[in-house]
């Protein structure tokens, strides 16, 4: 099988393209970007992301998040080979769970050991020229090079692009109604469980492997490589990631990094860590795969604090608003995005951590969970809207965001419903409840909240319909959601600084 998937990579076939997509699945996905101090933002580089969302035989699916660096073909590679040694044949749903596990690690190893052959000629080539450059004075131009000596530092430096790059890996396969992860290095697995109430139960599996993870410290420091100084560098050979796919220089020149020059034996290993089965008997939920760079890029703008449960109520929410798995994934990707831009261009604390962020990559499979053209959400039997208002103080130079979260029931009504996901910078994104009345939540933070995808107002518009109240004698029309109790609170947070600026609200 290793042969079958070095020749499809060498004629630079997409042959997964013809096996049947999961239609239970939806992918989001944007670019890496870099701002300039006037806040407009460029790509880098191209993108380097890949992901499999496939479907196969007696009930079998298999998805993927690749995060490539370096360029994007051991991503590509790890794609499709990982689909020709996971889905010719090798499962069926008579093996155990060893069985299982023992084929995805086994899948895992043929896919490095593959990649590796296919640059084998390249890195035969490459150490050859080698052999052929004479030691120079470094402040001696290109130009000023021997003719021969300038085409061969030109042909090394194609072969070091060609060699070049890894890639991380993290795998989901489902069987018999059973779910399989095989991770290797910083991506993210989340699976939510909702519950009869409307609670969302949020498990992370597996933790990253990468330079803060104690486990692998250990398994380094038994290498004989410095772990503390690992964990002070955080990078390896500029990633963080202590396992993962590729890298040819981490893999057979680790001698010559000084991080790891000590060790006994290859350090970064392409070996995945397997966690499952998990029965999805009777789940109703969803499972989220993550590029490192769509968590990275959470983590620079809100902090590593709350931002499982935040991606959670955003794919939530768009769950109650979106009719394609598609467009949920790409909303949630785009309200990153958004975020982490805005907290950039503010200005504020944790500008200086959001000046870049990488490729960002979000794969939802959904288990029995209704889209907003299904059955609705079980809170209140409606469906759950987070919109959250910024407003200014001019006299302070913080913000202050009120969210309010709008329930949407089942009848031709509008009404309040409690705090149910808030992007605010500190703040933290809860499950929504069973009260029937308003909450609003005034919280005085140094950063601007995002509003919903919703923001075009569609969703007033929809539920309105041919009741639409008419325009008055002044052309206004009348409000349709009772603001009162908030304007109250506001008041009140605010003192009684609003009442000499004529106050807040319809004017």
């Amino acid at each position: 099988m290793a042969a079958q998937g070095s020749t499809l990579m060498q004629s630079h076939q997409s042959w997964t393209d013809d096996l049947p997509l999961c239609q239970m699945c939806g992918v989001g996905t944007a670019p890496n970007c870099v701002y300039s101090p006037d806040g407009k933002g460029a790509q880098s580089h191209p993108m380097e992301d890949g992901h499999l969302r496939l479907r196969f035989e007696d009930g079998c699916f298999l998805y993927g998040v690749f995060n490539g660096y370096d360029g994007s073909r051991v991503a590509n590679f790890a794609a499709q080979c990982l689909t020709a040694e996971l889905l010719l044949g090798q499962l069926n749903s008579s093996h155990t769970d060893n069985d299982v596990r023992r084929i995805l690690t086994q899948a895992f190893d043929v896919v490095e050991k593959s990649y590796f052959k296919t640059i084998d000629d390249a890195l035969a080539e490459k150490a050859n020229l080698s052999n052929y450059v004479l030691p120079h004075n470094e402040n001696v131009a290109f130009h000023q090079l021997s003719p021969q000596s300038q085409k061969v530092q030109e042909r090394l430096k194609e072969l070091e692009q060609e060699v070049s790059g890894g890639a991380t890996a993290v795998v989901a396969l489902i069987l018999n109604n059973k779910l399989y992860i095989a991770n290797v290095g910083t991506n993210r697995v989340l699976l939510c469980k909702s519950s009869i109430d409307g609670q969302n139960q949020v498990l992370q599996i597996g933790r990253p492997h990468s330079t803060d993870n104690e486990e692998e410290l250990q398994r380094l420091a038994a290498l004989g490589v410095d772990a503390a100084r690992v964990r002070q560098a955080g990078q390896i050979a500029g990633q963080s990631s202590t396992r993962r796919l590729g890298d040819y220089r981490v893999k057979f020149n680790y001698n010559e990094i000084d991080l790891l020059s000590a060790a006994k034996s290859r350090p970064i290993i392409p070996e995945p860590e397997i966690h499952g089965s998990h029965s999805l008997e009777g789940v109703t939920g969803f499972l989220l795969l993550m590029s490192e760079g769509l968590i990275n890029a959470l983590e620079s703008a809100h902090g590593p604090e709350q931002v499982n449960q935040e991606i959670v109520a955003m794919v939530a929410a768009e769950l109650a608003q979106q009719t394609s798995l598609e467009a949920v994934a790409q909303s949630v990707v785009e309200r990153v995005k958004r975020l982490h831009h805005d907290v950039y261009v503010s200005g504020r604390q944790r500008a200086t951590y959001c000046s870049r962020h990488e490729d960002m990559t979000l794969l939802i499979r959904t288990l029995n969970y209704p889209l907003a053209d299904a059955a609705l959400t079980p809170t209140q039997g409606g469906r759950i809207y987070p919109v959250s208002v910024p407003y200014s103080n001019s006299q302070s130079t913080s913000k202050t965001s009120v969210t309010l979260s709008l329930v949407m029931p089942s009848q031709n009504t509008l009404t309040n419903g409690t705090n149910t996901a808030s992007t605010l910078e500190e703040g933290t994104p809860t499950s929504g409840s069973q009260s029937p009345t308003a909450t609003l939540q005034s919280t005085n933070t140094q950063t601007q909240s995002s509003s919903s995808s919703s923001g075009d107002g569609s969703l007033f518009r929809s539920q309105r319909g041919s009741q639409a109240a008419q325009p008055d004698e002044t052309g206004r029309v009348p409000p349709y959601v009772d603001f009162s109790q908030f304007y109250l609170l506001w008041g009140g947070d605010q003192g009684d600084s609003q009442s000499t600026q004529g106050g807040l609200g319809p004017q």
